[in-house]
């Protein structure tokens, strides 16, 4: 993920990343607004940007001014001062890939990108994750401090066990805002995502924001999620959600632009990258994929495991298998699942093995059909289960053959 530099509207650098699809040109670019006081690297940014890039969707997220690797000072800036980052991204976007359709942000940088919406003319779609209506909202995080900041002009404030230095001009800015009036407005297409349990920005924000918007609007409740999305499962489940709404509203008509790596077929084509860890991107026959390892084994969980696609591969063959002689015997089957599992068991514990030391591989496939077929109709179909051809294959002597390829043919 290439790292950005671009200035804002008062010269200094701001630090960003940008998140592109590991295969052909993106179908739309994104802007992500952080959290108040938060980063660009905090999970729920890294976790969407990276779902939403599987999705064809290039993100770029950011450290607001003062913030992160951002130049600037923190106590300088304010509400006015995000929304003039987010319009400086957008200029970035704009000149140097292409301009954003989709704007999104988290808390306070969702109430920032409502508000500037108007003055990003390219984007289309805008959502907010456990984001308040109204920017003075957040003035509750440090009440006990507004009479000083009253008296000093400026106070030391604690923020999520870190301390921070704001003045009475971000108070006044805050205040100032009527971010209720720009939803009314916006006329974007606008998808509202809040957790009604989120301790930090009550449903009831959720409710004002989608209340003053006008169609197209949509609301989509994130269950048990805290309001940082810690939980993995959390961002993920959001960015799934964002990417299949946000795709109503992109201009992919000509997706001859989407040009993915040339394949030969009846090849499979994988591509690791060092640095990238165990992830891996797969061309199998023109199709894309993504290989990957669990966490547990040090992956990044972006992808199938290598035995996961072993399993899928005899899952399907299976799947098809049987509905292919369903049709052929004209059985009233509506629906095959396969369920497989793959284990490395001790080879002692197999009896029918001939391997007798270390461990052998074992596929565990559990097959449901639903159908009004007799008993007598289902045994046999499992005994049809057993002529897939890849089930064939994992019970046959295998050759594996490996060539280096000529140096003039790498890339």
């Amino acid at each position: 993920m290439p790292r950005v530099t671009f200035k804002n509207s008062d010269g200094l650098q701001l630090s960003g990343v940008l998140h592109k699809p590991s295969f052909g040109k993106p179908i739309a670019y994104a802007l992500f607004a952080h959290c108040f006081t938060c980063t660009k690297n905090i999970k729920a940014a890294v976790h969407i940007a990276d779902a939403l890039s599987r999705k064809g969707i290039a993100v770029l997220r950011f450290d607001f001014t003062g913030l992160g690797q951002s130049e600037g000072e923190f106590a300088d800036s304010n509400f006015s001062s995000n929304m003039a980052d987010l319009m400086a991204a957008a200029t970035f976007l704009t000149e140097k890939h292409q301009a954003p359709e989709i704007l999104i942000g988290h808390s306070l940088g969702g109430t920032a990108v409502l508000a500037a919406a108007k003055h990003i003319e390219s984007a289309k779609a805008v959502a907010t994750i456990g984001s308040p209506a109204d920017a003075a909202h957040i003035l509750h995080l440090f009440s006990d401090h507004l009479e000083q900041l009253e008296s000093d002009g400026e106070s030391d404030v604690n923020i999520g066990g870190r301390p921070f230095k704001v003045r009475k001009s971000f108070i006044d800015d805050v205040n100032a805002q009527d971010v209720r009036e720009r939803i009314g407005g916006l006329r974007k297409a606008l998808l509202v995502m809040h957790s009604p349990h989120d301790e930090i920005v009550n449903i009831e924000q959720a409710s004002e924001i989608f209340v003053n918007a006008k169609h197209p609007k949509s609301f989509v409740t994130l269950d048990d999620a805290d309001h940082l999305l810690t939980n993995e499962a959390d961002s993920r489940y959001a960015a799934s959600v964002l990417a299949a709404w946000a795709s109503r509203y992109i201009d992919d008509s000509e997706p001859g632009d989407r040009t993915y790596p040339e394949y030969e077929k009846g090849v499979t084509q994988v591509r690791a990258a060092k640095k990238e860890g165990f992830l891996c991107t797969v061309n199998s026959n023109g199709h894309l994929l993504l290989g990957d390892e669990p966490l547990s084994y040090g992956g990044s969980n972006l992808g199938a495991a290598p035995f996961d696609f072993m399993a899928t591969a005899l899952g399907a063959c299976t799947a098809m298998t049987l509905n292919m002689y369903a049709r052929h015997k004209q059985l009233p089957i509506d629906l095959v699942e396969v369920a497989t599992r793959h284990q490395k068991i001790p080879a002692a514990d197999c009896e029918s093995c001939e391997t007798k030391k270390g461990k052998v591989d074992r596929f565990e496939r559990e097959i449901r059909i639903t159908g009004d077929i007799t008993p007598e109709q289902k045994a046999r179909m499992v005994q049809i289960a057993d002529r897939c051809p890849v089930h064939k294959s994992l019970h046959s002597e295998i050759l594996v053959t490996t060539t280096l390829a000529d140096e003039d043919n790498t890339t």
